[in-house]
Order: structure tokens, then C-alpha cells, then sequence
């Protein structure tokens, strides 16, 4: 059986599209995808892979104190912290700012195919004094897992950002796309 991320790749060919086409491909092949299907599907890793989107299901340490969080991140992990890594959640930006978000990623791939060999070489210091990923860097411990990490591969990754598999708890997504706005 075809994955969603395969079904919307082939529909893609060869060419280059666009937010708006990733968006409505989205929207009609996969808009009641969740975060729990995906990753029943697909083969779960122990540990994020480095370089590459990784989706899984979190419970925050800190949940009780923060205004609002996401249960099932989709995390570019930047570099390693005690006890687990620290990374840009795509979610907490709109779809139209995660898509340019990871234009600005692309500069950092290993090669041009975008397939599931590259990788994206970055790291905190190479992102932190960009506005648009101020408001996605978090932190995760390895402690608080509730699943395994769904790695996607670049030639997935406009698809994952606009999979509507987000869900913020304590706020609704238009409250954490206002704030994360604040920031850029």
C-alpha cells in the first residue's frame, strides 16, 4: 500500500511545484491523515535522524508551565542536549512560513537530488539569528517520548509541512501561528 507522502510524490513527476499545490495535493489526498496514522504506517527509529524531518509523539516535561504545546512535533534536529536534542518544530508556523522555512533549508542540503539520501547540514549556530526560526527551536528529552520518530526523507518533506498533524494543546493553532508572528 502506497503511503500518503508516495501517493503525493507521484502525483508531483518531476517538476517543481508550488506551496499552493503542495497544500491542495494535501488537502485532497491526505486531509484526515494523522499524526497516529502516519506513524503506524510507516517504521519508527529509536532516536531522531539527524539531518532529516523526524514526527513523533511527545509529552512535555514541562507542560503544567507552558502556554501551549504540541503533541506530535515534526522537528529538524539541530544538536544534541542533555538527555535528548534541541530542534525547529515546522508547526509552530503557518504552512505558507513552514514551506519558506525550508526553502531557507534547502540551502543547507547535501546534494540537489532532495531523495532520501540528502540531508539537511545544520546546526543552532548556523539558525539562531534567523526570525522566521526563533519561534520552532525546542527542546526535547528522551524521557518524555511517547513514540518512536517517523523519519522523513527530503524528497517528503513539502508534503510533511502541510500535513494537518499538528495539535497544540492549551491553544488553538491560530493563537500559536499569532505569537510565533510576534517573532519574525
Amino acid at each position: 500500500m502506497a503511503s500518503v507522502f508516495d501517493t503525493i510524490k507521484l502525483n508531483k513527476g518531476n517538476t517543481d511545484r508550488s506551496n499552493s499545490w503542495y497544500r491542495s495535493q494535501v488537502q485532497r489526498i491526505a486531509g484526515n491523515a494523522t499524526a497516529t496514522k502516519l506513524m503506524r504506517d510507516g517504521k519508527l527509529n529509536g532516536r531522531p535522524s539527524v539531518g532529516r524531518l523526524n514526527l513523533f509523539g511527545y509529552d512535555p516535561k514541562l507542560k503544567k508551565t507552558l502556554p501551549y504545546y504540541d503533541i506530535f512535533p515534526l522537528v529538524l534536529p539541530l544538536e544534541p542536549t542533555k538527555g535528548g536534542f534541541m530542534g525547529m518544530n515546522f508547526h509552530y508556523l503557518p504552512p505558507l512560513l513552514r514551506f519558506r522555512l525550508l526553502e531557507r533549508m534547502q540551502a543547507t542540503a547535501t546534494d540537489k537530488r532532495f531523495d532520501k539520501n540528502t540531508k539537511f547540514d545544520v546546526s543552532y549556530d548556523d539558525v539562531k539569528r534567523i526570525r522566521i526560526v526563533k519561534p520552532t527551536i525546542k527542546k526535547y528529552l528522551y524521557s518524555h517520548l511517547k513514540t518512536g520518530f517517523l523519519r522523513i526523507n527530503a524528497d517528503e518533506a513539502a508534503i510533511a509541512i502541510h500535513l494537518p498533524v499538528q495539535r497544540f494543546q492549551k491553544a488553538s493553532d491560530a493563537r500559536v501561528y499569532a505569537d510565533s508572528r510576534k517573532f519574525i
